[in-house]
């Protein structure tokens, strides 16, 4: 495979070039932006959960590499792009797993791994403009949600998790239309995927933020039911 070889699956792209994109280039401070409010809110709840502080580095990193893969634009450059997102998605997932559902590190590793591995399936589908590989992260979030609602204690946590799928939802939309739309909007709607996709992952940030650990308190994760010696 030749890594250097330029992607144009985009609209906005007409050519090669460095800036062929820039909306798309620049619509991804959205996630740095967002990455940075969750930080500032992370600091202000003691700064002890470091967990969620990964995934704010994360998070800041989809930015980042997103960026390079828009202005770059080589199947290299693309690794940038969507390893970052695999690692927050399969990271929140394991965390959610462990910090709303309490439970043990080997069942939410063991669980985190198939749902990693039916997702890998899933982006060998070709459909939707490559959206099928989010499906299963979108699965995931309407389902933990629903769960959470019947549990006491935990309906913020749904509530942010269900306006997470919902905005993951239509941004899938755009980011599934941008190729049909192209004769009629040459900018494309890619752009679109990128803002509501930091407004999900903020969602998701502050609501893991809210659940962990404050100041010297200690982690809910740590704190999970395991097994005691007799």
């Amino acid at each position: 495979m030749d890594w250097r070889a330029p992607v144009m699956d985009y609209c906005e792209r007409q050519s090669s070039a460095f800036w062929a994109e820039p909306a798309n280039a620049l619509s991804n401070f959205a996630f740095v932006i967002a990455a940075a409010s969750a930080f500032l809110l992370w600091r202000r709840r003691g700064g002890a959960d470091y967990p969620a502080l990964a995934l704010i580095i994360v998070t800041a990193s989809v930015g980042v590499g997103s960026f390079v893969f828009h202005t770059v634009a080589t199947r290299g450059a693309k690794l940038l792009d969507v390893v970052p997102i695999a690692i927050f998605i399969y990271g929140y997932f394991l965390l959610a797993l462990r910090r709303y559902f309490r439970l043990s590190i080997v069942w939410a590793t063991a669980i985190t791994l198939g749902f990693a591995a039916g997702s890998s399936f899933a982006t060998t589908v070709d459909a939707l403009n490559g959206s099928v590989g989010y499906l299963p992260a979108l699965a995931a979030l309407a389902i933990f949600a629903a769960l959470l609602w019947t549990r006491r204690g935990q309906r913020a946590t749904a509530h942010a998790l269900a306006a997470a799928a919902l905005l993951f939802a239509i941004s899938l939309v755009f980011r599934t239309i941008d190729r049909a739309i192209c004769p009629a909007v040459p900018l494309g709607a890619h752009v679109l995927w990128h803002m509501l996709n930091a407004c999900v992952l903020w969602l998701l940030l502050r609501a893991a933020i809210f659940a962990g650990p404050r100041g010297d308190q200690a982690s809910p994760i740590q704190n999970a039911k395991e097994p005691t010696a007799a």
